[in-house]
């Protein structure tokens, strides 16, 4: 009996195997290519697969910072919403169909406004996109630091300390 347990395990996660080896090669045949300009515009495309598959139905969103937003229109997709100055999360799920299984692939990507060739390139590819405003608290707290930054409870005598964004000294 368990001599046939094992075989039945074995011939089940080599059958698993083989068929994430063939998910993984067909959904790295998957790519997308967003078009320069505005609004954004995204072709998908499957490079050499085509007549190893059956079809391909893509679902593809684009998420700034406000909300998620589906494409307009057939292949290149189209987001207006989306605008050169968000930081964009782009996904898609790809049904591949092939003749004796269907295949979900998917993938997501951040995205930002290359200003330099009018499109949007991966965010690791870029450099910095965006610095917020330091808000400082203008009230004056009276708490002490010392210069690493590390409250105080009384003022030290004879050593540098920071007390309402102020560099003091008390002899």
């Amino acid at each position: 009996m368990k001599k046939k347990m094992k075989k039945i395990l074995l011939a089940l996660l080599v059958s698993l195997g083989l068929q994430t080896q063939a998910q993984n090669n067909l959904c790295d045949s998957l790519s997308y290519t967003v078009l320069q300009g505005l609004p954004m515009m995204v072709y998908m495309e499957a490079n050499g697969i085509s007549n190893m598959v059956d079809s391909i139905e893509w679902n593809a969103s684009a998420c700034n910072s406000i909300a998620c937003y589906t494409p307009q229109g057939n292949n290149p997709y189209t987001f207006p919403q989306i605008n050169m100055t968000d930081t964009v999360k782009f996904c898609y799920d790809a049904y591949v169909y092939t003749p004796n299984q269907m295949i979900v692939c998917s993938h997501c990507d951040s995205l930002i406004f290359d200003y330099t060739d009018s499109t949007y390139v991966l965010l690791s590819m870029g450099g910095i996109t965006n610095i917020d405003e330091l808000i400082i608290n203008r009230f004056n707290d009276s708490k002490m630091y010392d210069l690493f930054g590390k409250e105080l409870n009384e003022a030290p005598i004879g050593k540098m300390y920071i007390k309402n964004r102020k560099l003091l000294i008390t002899f």
